[in-house]
C-alpha cells in the first residue's frame, strides 16, 4: 500500500494517477470535507485525516509500505505565517513520526526549489543548502525547515528521499495552482502587465514520475531537483498565447516600479478577497536566480522532463475542456492547501 498526503492537490492527484497506472494500491490522505474533484473516478482509497492530528495518521499508515508526503500550504501573500509553519513543519514532523512507527520502507518528501538558499551565485544544484532563515518569505523558510527535519530523521534511521520541484504547471490543475493561475491569465484576451524576469517551469506529469523514480532509485538522504525549462516570463506568455491562438498587448513595467506598487496591490487583493497576481514575493522570485540544474536526477534517477512547448499545449487544451468545471470549483484565495 502507498500513502499519498496532499493527494487532492495538483502534484498529488497526478502522482496518484501515475501510481494507479503502474498497478499500485493507493491510499489518499485528504482533509475532512476537502474538495475531491481531482480524485473523482480514480480507484483510490480515500482516508480522511490531518497531518496536524497524529491520532488520524496512526490509522492512515496501517499497512503502508511507501509514503509520498506532499501535503503543505503555499501562499504568496503575507499573513499566513502561523498556518504555514504548523502545516509545513509540524505536519512533516508528524508524518515522520508516523512513518517511523509504521516501519515504512521509504518516504519521499516533496520540498521545493524555494527551500534552497537564494543567495547562491551561479547555477543552482543540490549543493545549495536548505535555508531556514531565507529572507524571501515564510514559505521558503518552512519548506527548508521541514526538509532539514527529514534529513535529521534519515540520520536516525528513516529511509527517506527529498525532491525539489521548480515551477509546476500542467493538466489536472483542478484547484488553480499559483503557476496555473499565471498560465490561465495569459490565455485571456486582454492586455497583460509584464516585468523582466524568468523562471524554471516543469510539467506536473514529469514531477510525478520523478517522485516515483526517487522512491525506486533514489539514495536515502539525497536531494533531487526536478526541473524543466528556464523561460523568461515574456517567452512563457508568448508560448501560452500561441497555444491558445491569440495575441494581446503587453505593457512592460520596470521592476523597481512593480516592487513599489506590490504592497498596495497586496492590500487590495486581501481587501476584496481576490487571488493575487503581483506580490512582492512573486516579483522577487521572477527576478531571482533561475539558472537551475537537474543533472543529478537525470543521472541517478533516469529523470527526463518533456519540452515545455508540449506541456503548455496540453495544459491549454485541458483547461479549455474543463473550463465550466473549473469556473464552478476554483476558490478565490491566496492560500493553497497541498503542493
Amino acid at each position: 500500500m502507498i500513502l499519498v498526503t496532499g493527494a487532492a492537490g495538483h502534484i498529488g492527484n497526478v502522482l496518484v494517477r501515475e501510481l494507479l497506472a503502474d498497478g499500485c494500491r493507493v491510499r489518499a490522505l485528504v482533509l475532512p470535507g476537502e474538495d475531491l474533484k481531482a480524485l473523482e473516478g480514480l480507484d483510490v482509497e480515500i482516508f480522511e485525516g490531518d497531518v496536524l492530528d497524529p491520532s488520524t495518521l496512526e490509522h492512515a499508515f496501517d499497512g503502508v509500505d511507501y509514503v509520498f508526503h506532499l501535503a503543505g500550504i503555499i501562499s504568496i501573500m503575507p499573513g499566513q505565517d502561523g498556518l504555514m509553519r504548523r502545516v509545513n513543519v509540524e505536519g512533516t514532523k508528524n508524518i515522520i513520526h508516523a512513518a517511523k512507527k509504521a516501519h515504512v520502507k521509504r518516504m519521499v518528501h516533496t520540498s521545493s526549489i524555494h527551500a534552497l538558499s537564494r543567495k547562491w551565485k551561479g547555477c543552482i544544484d543540490e549543493c545549495v543548502p536548505f535555508d531556514m532563515h531565507n529572507a524571501a518569505g515564510v514559505y521558503d523558510r518552512t519548506k527548508a525547515e521541514a526538509s532539514l527535519e527529514v534529513l535529521k530523521a534519515v540520520e536516525e534511521g528513516l529511509d527517506a528521499v527529498i525532491v525539489c520541484p521548480t515551477g509546476v504547471i500542467g493538466p489536472y490543475d483542478y484547484r488553480g495552482s499559483e503557476m496555473g493561475d499565471l498560465l490561465r491569465s495569459f490565455m485571456r484576451r486582454k492586455p497583460h502587465f509584464m516585468i523582466d524576469g524568468a523562471y524554471d517551469f516543469v510539467d506536473v506529469r514529469d514531477v510525478s514520475k520523478g517522485h516515483i523514480l526517487a522512491a525506486e532509485k533514489g539514495l536515502s538522504g539525497e536531494v533531487y531537483i526536478l526541473g524543466g525549462e528556464r523561460l523568461t516570463i515574456k517567452a512563457f506568455r508568448a508560448m501560452v498565447q500561441a497555444a491558445n491562438s491569440i495575441k494581446t498587448m503587453a505593457i512592460n513595467i520596470p521592476a523597481k516600479l512593480a516592487l513599489f506598487v506590490a504592497p498596495i496591490a497586496e492590500f487590495f487583493y486581501k481587501l476584496f478577497k481576490k487571488r493575487p497576481k503581483f506580490t512582492t514575493y512573486s516579483i522577487k522570485t521572477l527576478l531571482s536566480n533561475s539558472h537551475i540544474s537537474y543533472k543529478k536526477a537525470i543521472h541517478e534517477l533516469g529523470y527526463q522532463p518533456r519540452q515545455l512547448k508540449e506541456t503548455i499545449k496540453d495544459t491549454v487544451e485541458w483547461l479549455k475542456m474543463n473550463q465550466s468545471k473549473l469556473q464552478h470549483g476554483l476558490r478565490m484565495t491566496s492560500v493553497k492547501p497541498t503542493v
